[in-house]
């Protein structure tokens, strides 16, 4: 019987064809936290005993929560990590470097590879063929020591997508949709496996969007297949020896089948308090807005920051809005200044923050206050979410969240485009 990426993936890492529901023991290829669940996993870690990691260099460490730190308790749980990546030798991303996710498809993780990280948005990688999930610290303690775990291989839901964007519709704005269609928890522990000639379309920054944001559904893993556009990533970042081909077999079965049509999408955000919240933009009252964040793990890149800037270019963030940008790393920022978008942002009032978590996580640099608004390009709308459960945010594309903030209320882009 024929194989879904995820069981071919888990397979080769257990030794043995494997199927779903299935509880296994599968070696791993890389692991990784961050500054918020790193601490617990080194103090697990060390309780083992252990006197050295498994793998060192492909246990990676991320300072990107709190970059730089706004509180002397956060700047001892980076000492704790700097500590612990000099002792056993793991590779350290610093304050500055970037979001771990946005790292991981940079620099670390390959097509075919198994990834577990202490972060739920894990699954991002997908986007490039490899098996990444987010587990809880202890897990990944154990990891770290004996280079394997338990996984329980599961199911898989089939995405088509077929067609093409329409003007103003962005992979965010899929994403959202297939979440508002199928519920929050309506992929527990399935992998989504997205496929059809509308996914051959999408480029590597869509594809990262919508895997970053399988999670939110529920699931346990969001998987492309691998093609030209996967290779020339890789080559692009350094690793065109590590491509592989990674798909499903023809005669792979499913628990479900989700056609999608990407001509007949809409602008669509994600309303408080939960991601499944959603609607058109068609369909949304007037929402004015007090602060817009474009950036994080899931449109950070550089092509959601072009998109952004095409349409600041030259106008200005209406007064009553402050706009926060944030480059998912450091190489994208560094691009941004290279090709002026910083500039644009900053003419139109921007401010340009360091590319990290800070304000999608509610540690520092966009904390909302009390009943404030947000109209962010994140992941997440969790009551609290920002750093005050008083506030209120709103999920869109990076495009609805730049002429929102010239416009001051949740606006529809396609009247710009």
């Amino acid at each position: 019987m024929g194989q879904t990426i995820a069981e071919k993936i888990l397979s080769a890492h257990a030794g043995k064809t494997v199927k779903p529901g299935e509880l296994i023991i599968s070696k791993i290829d890389a692991v990784m936290v961050q500054d918020g669940t790193g601490p617990l996993a080194v103090s697990e870690f060390e309780k083992l005993n252990k006197t050295k990691l498994f793998n060192p260099e492909r246990t990676i460490l991320f300072i990107d929560h709190a970059a730089p730190s706004p509180r002397k308790e956060l700047s001892n749980s980076h000492i704790v990590l700097r500590n612990f990546a000099k002792k056993y030798g793991a590779v350290l991303s610093e304050s500055g470097e970037g979001v771990c996710h946005q790292r991981l498809i940079e620099s670390f993780i390959n097509p075919g590879e198994v990834l577990l990280g202490a972060d739920s948005h894990t699954c991002t990688s997908g986007a490039l063929g490899a098996f990444a999930t987010g587990v809880g610290s202890t897990d990944i303690a154990v990891v770290m020591a004996l280079g394997k775990t338990w996984l329980k291989v599961p199911s898989t839901y089939k995405i088509i997508l077929e067609g093409s964007f329409p003007k103003g519709v962005y992979a965010k704005d899929l994403i959202l949709y297939l979440i508002g269609l199928i519920g929050a928890d309506g992929a527990t522990y399935k992998a989504l496996e997205f496929t059809g000639s509308g996914a051959k379309k999408l480029t590597m920054a869509e594809r990262f969007t919508i895997s970053n944001m399988a999670v939110e559904a529920g699931s346990k893993a969001g998987l492309f297949e691998t093609d030209e556009k996967t290779l020339e990533y890789l080559k692009e970042n350094g690793r065109g020896d590590k491509f592989k081909e990674i798909k499903a077999d023809v005669d792979a079965k499913y628990e479900k089948i989700i056609n999608i049509n990407l001509n007949e999408l809409k602008p669509t955000i994600s309303c408080p308090h939960t991601v499944d919240n959603t609607k058109t933009i068609d369909e949304m009252e007037k929402i004015e807005i007090d602060q817009v964040y474009i950036g994080t793990c899931t449109n950070g890149r550089i092509e959601d920051l072009r998109i952004a800037a095409e349409i600041l270019r030259g106008k200005k963030v209406k007064k009553s809005v402050r706009l926060i940008v944030s480059p998912a790393s450091r190489k994208v920022f560094l691009q941004a200044l290279e090709e002026g978008l910083i500039k644009t942002f900053v003419e139109a009032g921007a401010a340009i923050v360091t590319s990290g978590c800070g304000a999608c996580v509610g540690v520092h640099a966009g904390i909302l206050g009390d009943g404030e608004v947000c109209l962010a390009t994140q992941n997440r709308n969790f009551k609290g979410r920002m750093g005050n459960t008083e506030g209120f945010i709103y999920l869109s594309s990076p495009a609805t969240a730049a002429y929102s903030a010239i416009k001051g209320y949740i606006a529809d882009v396609r009247e710009v485009l």
